[in-house]
C-alpha cells in the first residue's frame, strides 16, 4: 500500500492497513485532515496552540456562524461549515464542544468535516454564560463553573437538537451524525438514548455511566440505558484515562445491541484528540479520526 493510500482516512478498515502499520505512519505524520493532509507532531507544534489545519478561507468549504433558536432557552450562537457544493443529500453532523467550549481546536474539528464533505455545526452550549474564550487555555477548572451551569439550566437536548435542525435546512435529505470530546462525549452518550434524531454517533473520552458516580465501582444496573439506544455508536477511548474506567467502557459497549465498535488505545489518555494541548497523542487521534470518518461515511451516506 502506498503512502498515500495508507494516509488516507477511508482506508482505515482494509485489512492490511494494520494498526502497526498506522502508529508507524504516525510517529513521523500524524494525520490530521482529510485527503491526505499532514503535518509533522515534533516540527509543526501539535500539542499546544498551532495554525488551523483546515483555514476559514480554505477555498472548498464555507464557515457561517448560524443563530439558533432552540424550543427551550434564548437563542444561542453556533459555529458550521458546510463543503462549497452543497446537494440534498450532503450527510450533516452536529459537533458537541469539550469542557473548553468552541475553541479553536473545536472550530479547526468543523472545518475539517466540511473539507471531508459533510455539513458540520457545533453549537454554543455556553453561550448564554458569559463563559471565557478556550483558545489557548489550559486550566479547565475555570470551565467546571459553566459546565456545572450548563447542566443546571436543562438546555442542552434542545440546544443539540437545534444544531440537528439546521442542518437539513442545507440539505433537506441529510442522513445525521453526532460527535463529542470529554464532556461532548458525555453528551453524545445522553442524547442517543431514547432518540432516534441521530443516525450515527462517535463519541471520544465520554462518561459511559450517566446517572452513576465513575468513582464508585459499576453495578450491572448501572448499563441497563444501554439496551434503549439504536443509534451506531462508535467509540474511542484512552487506557491511561484516569477519569473513565476502561473495564467501564468495555462494559457498557458490550451491553448494546444496536451497531457498536469501541477502540481504547494504549498510549493514551484524556483528550488525546486535542492537538492543541499537551494531552494530544498523535498516533491515537490519526486512528480515531479515520475510523470516525470511515463510521459516518458508511453509516450517512
Amino acid at each position: 500500500m502506498s503512502i498515500e493510500e495508507q494516509l488516507d482516512p477511508l482506508n482505515s478498515t482494509r485489512p492490511e492497513f494494520s494498526r502497526r502499520g498506522f502508529v508507524s505512519i504516525g510517529a513521523a505524520a500524524a494525520v490530521v485532515a482529510g485527503g491526505g493532509a499532514t503535518a509533522s507532531a515534533q516540527t509543526d507544534g501539535f500539542g499546544k496552540p498551532h495554525p488551523p489545519i483546515v483555514a476559514e478561507d480554505d477555498p472548498a468549504i464555507v464557515v457561517s456562524r448560524p443563530r439558533l433558536t432552540p424550543k427551550a432557552g434564548s437563542p444561542i450562537g453556533s459555529y458550521a461549515a458546510t463543503p462549497r457544493a452543497v446537494t440534498a443529500r450532503t450527510p450533516g453532523v452536529v459537533v458537541i464542544q469539550h469542557v473548553w467550549g468552541i475553541d479553536a481546536q473545536i472550530r479547526d474539528v468543523v472545518r475539517r468535516y466540511a473539507k471531508m464533505g459533510f455539513i458540520a455545526i457545533a453549537p454554543a452550549l455556553y453561550d448564554r454564560l458569559n463563559a471565557p474564550s478556550g483558545d489557548g487555555a489550559t486550566d479547565f477548572t475555570k470551565f467546571l463553573p459553566f459546565m456545572q451551569q450548563m447542566n443546571t439550566q436543562g438546555f442542552v437536548t434542545t440546544d443539540v437538537l437545534a444544531a440537528h435542525d439546521w442542518i437539513p435546512a442545507q440539505a433537506r435529505d441529510a442522513s445525521l451524525g453526532i460527535t463529542g470530546f470529554c464532556m461532548g462525549g458525555s453528551i453524545v452518550l445522553q442524547q442517543i438514548i431514547d432518540s432516534k434524531a441521530f443516525v450515527a454517533a462517535s463519541m471520544f473520552y465520554g462518561n459511559v455511566r450517566p446517572g452513576s458516580d465513575p468513582k464508585q465501582p459499576a453495578k450491572p444496573s448501572d448499563f441497563d440505558f444501554t439496551s434503549r439506544i439504536t443509534t451506531a455508536l462508535l467509540g474511542s477511548f484512552g487506557a491511561r484515562d484516569t477519569s473513565i474506567s476502561p473495564d467501564d467502557v468495555r462494559t457498557m459497549f458490550s451491553r448494546l445491541t444496536a451497531p457498536h465498535a469501541v477502540k481504547i488505545y494504549d498510549e493514551a489518555g484524556h483528550g488525546f484528540f486535542d492537538d492543541t494541548r499537551d494531552s494530544y497523542v498523535p498516533s491515537a487521534a490519526a486512528d480515531a479520526w479515520a475510523r470516525t470518518l470511515a463510521w459516518f461515511r458508511n453509516i450517512l451516506a
